[in-house]
């Protein structure tokens, strides 16, 4: 029997990495990847052309348009559009080209604002959303919609998880658009090796967050993708085809903070300011129906925090490691 051909669309981000090297590690199948210079997933034509050559066999759509709060607020209509024209492109294609199984990476930022906690899935399209990443939230929404229409209408076994905010390898440090946990690790850094005596934190400290590794997530989203469907399908009902992905367990920003500051190897003045935005107050969701379905996380977040501080330690070595010398002459 031939192995599988396995679409990863967005295999060099942070998610998508994880689950390319998720996926080869248990020797799955033959993954496929294009980096968006070979396969620009916001072009229509291009996409489907990539589909009717290529003979897919399963998909794991974790292409996206990505960034914390001053990203999504500062770049609304790019997030809007990107995503929503990769979802379209990809879940489509997939679809017209005869592709049964396909998985659909999402983001708890779905979630109404006020979402009672912890936040389960039929919470989704109960309440206003968290304007700060509206446009983002409801190209994510988009996206569940046309997975759950094409399995309500032609019967695809399209499958969504919904993530909480992660970190870890292949994440990216932006000083401005990258996501707290980043954020925080390079500022941290930063102040402990100029000698600083304060760093200060957007915010009151006060939200609570739960935090999930990317090679967690790339082992829950294997895990869900090959679930049997009787048993996936009994567990996420009749209508809602997606499925929360988390830790099961959060703390707030403060502690947060106080934790990358010890992890670092920051020993000085950790302040807020609350002139900054807070975001939503709480958002930990409830993953009792992938508990039920046999996975829980593994890696603790402190466990979670050094690794991640030593690969990004390894990575600035890397960058600052001057250029090997060029010798000149005969030998």
């Amino acid at each position: 029997m031939a192995r599988p051909r396995i679409y990863v669309a967005g295999h060099t981000g942070m998610v998508g990495s994880a689950i390319a090297r998720r996926l080869a590690g248990l020797g799955r199948g033959e993954v496929v990847t294009r980096t968006r210079s070979q396969l620009d997933l916001t072009d229509q034509a291009a996409v489907r052309a990539f589909f009717s050559a290529e003979a897919i066999d399963e998909v794991y759509l974790a292409a996206a348009r990505v960034g914390g709060i001053h990203a999504n607020a500062t770049y609304p209509a790019e997030f809007a559009y990107e995503n929503l024209m990769i979802e379209a492109n990809v879940i489509r294609a997939a679809h017209d080209f005869g592709v049964e199984r396909l998985l659909f990476l999402g983001s708890s930022c779905i979630y109404p604002k006020y979402a009672p906690q912890p936040i389960a899935e039929e919470a989704l399209l109960s309440g206003p959303l968290e304007p700060t990443n509206e446009a983002y939230a409801i190209a994510k929404i988009a996206g569940i919609s046309l997975c759950e229409s094409l399995r309500t209408q032609f019967g695809r076994d399209y499958r969504a998880v919904m993530p909480t905010n992660l970190y870890g390898t292949g994440d990216r440090y932006h000083p401005l658009n990258s996501h707290v946990i980043p954020g925080l690790i390079r500022r941290f850094h930063e102040a402990r090796v100029s000698g600083a005596h304060e760093v200060v934190v957007w915010g009151t400290g006060t939200p609570r967050r739960e935090f999930l590794h990317v090679d967690d997530l790339a082992a829950a989203s294997v895990f869900v993708m090959e679930c049997p469907r009787a048993e996936y399908e009994a567990t996420v009902g009749d209508h809602r085809i997606s499925i929360n992905v988390g830790s099961g367990t959060d703390l707030t920003i403060r502690e947060l903070a106080d934790l990358i500051a010890e992890v670092v190897g920051f020993h000085g003045l950790v302040s807020f300011d609350p002139s900054m935005p807070d975001g939503t107050p709480r958002k930990l969701l409830d993953v009792s129906r992938l508990n039920r379905l046999g996975w829980t996380s593994s890696i603790a977040l402190a466990d979670g925090l050094r690794r991640t501080y030593a690969e990004y330690m390894a990575e600035l070595a890397r960058v600052e490691a001057p250029s090997p010398s060029v010798a000149g002459g005969a030998p």
